[in-house]
């Protein structure tokens, strides 16, 4: 992908029309609209905020007219475009500013946690609003697929609506990074060879946020109505935080063995292949925080 990433660097015009057009698409194909929020990332990383925000506007704009001619909407794309770039733009200025990949994944935790509350100030209710949502799709599912359980059905939504918000908002969170993490991987490639490698291998987060993080999940099991509901949904983050902090820290340690031509790639396939391992590496996350496991293995293949 370095063609494209140089490509997006030729100038203003080509890094508007890759995140413009790259944006409609993943309309049909979801996962392209990672490319476009890394193009907007990318810019902002070697040019500057000012730079980035030109780029995101001018794409916002190509978007609108994009939606005229291909969607007869010119606010949903625009809408759209805003929604994708913006919370990029904005933790990309951060990293640039401040140089730490870590705090900046922190940062788009926080954002994520703050649209969680902000749901629930807007909306106290909200499972209910997922509720129904749900059922509106669980109709259309059984009307295909009549020989499905209803009860079943509607025991599932029940369970899943309560959870709805974090998920949603850890999807965008989700997105959010691997933009940025894209697009420092195309600066890295461009300009400062192995240089991501090495900011990824040392991802971390700091005792305050780790005690935090056991003091949100004390607050999810106890009970306490709507708290604990949010409590839950901000549960449902952070386990993004600490999957994206646990796969670096085995990549890390794995990295350092033997054989680590099989073990990385293994890695990465397994958490492909077999989700629920996720678990275990988001536990890995949050217990590097006091057992620091990739100094203990740079220790001992030291020794």
């Amino acid at each position: 992908m370095r063609f494209i990433a140089a490509y997006i660097m030729q100038g203003r015009m080509q890094a508007m029309l890759v995140a413009s057009t790259l944006a409609i698409l993943s309309l049909l194909f979801p996962p392209v609209s990672i490319v476009s929020s890394g193009t907007v990332a990318l810019v902002t990383l070697r040019r500057g905020a000012n730079e980035g925000l030109l780029v995101l506007l001018c794409s916002c704009a190509a978007s609108a007219l994009l939606g005229i001619v291909l969607l007869n909407n010119v606010y949903f794309a625009l809408l759209y475009g805003l929604a994708l770039w913006l919370p990029v733009w904005v933790i990309a200025v951060v990293l640039r500013e401040g140089r730490h990949l870590s705090l900046t994944i922190e940062i788009a935790v926080f954002i994520g946690m703050a649209m969680v509350i902000g749901f629930y100030l807007y909306n106290g209710n909200t499972s209910a609003m997922w509720q129904g949502l749900l059922e509106q799709m669980a109709q259309a599912l059984l009307q295909k697929s009549p020989d499905v359980p209803l009860e079943k059905i509607q025991q599932s939504i029940a369970v899943l609506a309560r959870f709805m918000t974090g998920i949603f908002v850890s999807g965008t969170v989700y997105s959010m990074l691997f933009g940025l993490f894209l697009g420092r991987w195309w600066q890295s490639v461009l300009y400062n060879p192995g240089g991501f490698r090495e900011e990824y291998l040392k991802l971390r987060v700091g005792l305050t946020l780790a005690l935090a993080s056991l003091v949100i999940i004390g607050i999810a099991w106890a009970g306490l109505g709507v708290f604990s509901e949010v409590a839950q949904n901000i549960c449902v983050l952070l386990f993004v935080l600490y999957t994206v902090i646990g796969t670096a820290v085995l990549h890390a340690v794995f990295s350092n063995m033997s054989a680590n031509r099989f073990l990385v790639p293994m890695l990465y396939l397994t958490l492909i292949i077999i989700p629920h391992t996720m678990l275990l590496v988001a536990l890995i996350g949050l217990a590097d925080v006091w057992l620091n496991l990739r100094n203990k293995q740079f220790n001992r293949n030291g020794a």
